[in-house]
């Protein structure tokens, strides 16, 4: 009976799981949906029928889903996606304005260039700047977020205090100038500030494992389109550079000091508002990415990790090669990520499903031969804060890693949902965040800040 109810939460996480990527209403909207489907369940468990056949028959109660949903957009017209035009045509005047949102967007993203470009002449020492970049542009995510998601004060207080906890630490610690603690600080603020960014982006229901795979599907829409304006603004840049480089004048000055400084931060917060406007185009193109990505990675975890095992002795292997290798394994994971987050949980288990696992094992492989190797560096020159958040980091990747495979291998031989998976995923993110604010708050005073 136990297994019965198992399986029927997992069908209802399926069918929930089909309805977000439908995206035609909003997360409130689909909790009073799953409500209603659990009321017709609940109606024929009454009248003898299982599990399975009550949550069959409740769903053909509930009609078509497409019809389910253009009722559902009847009623909460404005809460629709709006694909491929950036201001609607039609406007009912209920919600927000498209033009007021567009004018909030470029307000913000203009405040977040007028924050870095003012820190850049008052913090005139690089390594200041550096540890404060994201504390400026985070409040303009941050705030796009909250006059989204029209955040309650309780949220916002949530989210304000430990910006300013980190604020502190990262400005008064005295870190010993291009020291170790410090350049790890730089490396690690930028994962609480993103984790306080997912906060505001799920309106404060950190709790909830829908709404922080939400999160992952954004962040990895974010850097597609991130990168998309990245592109655009260089291909325009370098034309006008070479135009007007033709007639003598440089713009390389303007370029370090004025384009930069507004560009990066701007396009940041731009790209948040084009994963919102503009959800379902990426979420088009996010499978066949992960499909062209996830076996062009396999390759190059074994190529690299053949490279890395012939690379001589362990304690011989180059610290810039762990470096890299780190890196490389944090890439995978975020590919893993994005493409769990991208994939129908009502899909059977299929080819593609396997080479995820075998780019979990791949990269399992990679962080054992990097475990070992840190392991011997560390028995045979000592500790260093570099080795131990480089050995924390490879720690919490093989746990994660290891109970994805798991799950996979279970989710491939029909003895698991793919929901379990998707959770295990989500559940373990807050890990990262701690252990980043370990290196961050504890790191520099027990190694004397150097």
């Amino acid at each position: 009976m136990m297994e019965q109810h198992v399986e029927l939460e997992a069908q209802i996480g399926r069918w929930r799981g089909y309805v977000q990527r439908r995206q035609a209403i909003s997360p409130a909207d689909i909790d009073e949906l799953e409500d209603h489907l659990r009321e017709q369940i609940a109606d024929r468990q009454a009248t003898g029928l299982d599990d399975e056949e009550a949550f069959l028959v409740a769903i053909k109660r509930l009609g078509n889903l497409d019809a389910v949903l253009r009722e559902f957009a009847r009623e909460h017209s404005d809460r629709l996606w709006k694909q491929l035009v950036l201001v609607p045509e039609d406007s009912d005047g209920a919600g927000t304005p498209p033009w007021r949102e567009l004018a909030v967007v470029l307000a913000l993203a203009v405040g977040a260039g007028l924050a870095v470009k003012i820190g850049t002449i008052w913090l005139d020492d690089e390594a200041v700047l550096a540890r404060n970049l994201g504390l400026l542009v985070f409040p303009f995510l941050g705030a796009y977020f909250a006059w989204k998601r029209r955040l309650t004060a309780s949220v916002a207080a949530m989210l304000l205090i430990p910006f300013a906890a980190l604020a502190v630490v990262l400005n008064v610690y005295p870190f010993v100038p291009g020291g170790s603690t410090e350049v790890l600080a730089i490396l690690h603020a930028p994962v609480i500030l993103w984790l306080l960014a997912g906060v505001a982006y799920i309106g404060g229901r950190w709790r909830s494992d829908n709404r922080r795979m939400d999160f992952v599907r954004f962040t990895g829409e974010l850097a597609i389109y991130f990168t998309l304006l990245a592109l655009g603004g260089a291909v325009l840049v370098g034309l006008t550079f070479g135009a007007l480089s033709v007639v003598g004048i440089d713009l390389e000055p303007v370029m370090e000091d004025w384009i930069m400084p507004f560009a990066v931060p701007g396009a940041l917060v731009v790209a948040a508002w084009l994963v919102e406007a503009k959800q379902n185009v990426v979420e088009n193109i996010a499978p066949v990415l992960t499909r062209v990505f996830t076996p062009l990675t396999i390759v190059m975890l074994l190529t690299l990790l053949a490279v890395f095992t012939a690379a001589g002795g362990l304690v011989d292997v180059d610290r810039e090669l762990l470096i890299l290798m780190n890196a490389i394994l944090v890439l995978v994971l975020c590919l893993l990520l994005y493409a769990i987050s991208a994939r129908d949980s009502l899909a059977q288990p299929g080819l593609f499903d396997a080479l995820q696992l075998v780019l979990v094992i791949a990269a399992l492989a990679v962080d054992a031969v990097m475990l070992t190797a840190m392991l011997t560096r560390i028995a045979e020159f000592g500790f260093s804060p570099n080795k131990i958040a480089a050995l924390g980091l490879n720690l919490l990747l093989l746990v994660h890693l290891l109970r994805a495979a798991w799950l996979t291998v279970g989710f491939l031989r029909g003895r698991r949902p793919f929901g379990a998976l998707e959770r295990w995923q989500t559940r373990y993110l807050p890990i990262y965040g701690a252990w980043a604010a370990v290196v961050i708050l504890a790191f520099p005073p027990v190694f004397g800040f150097a």
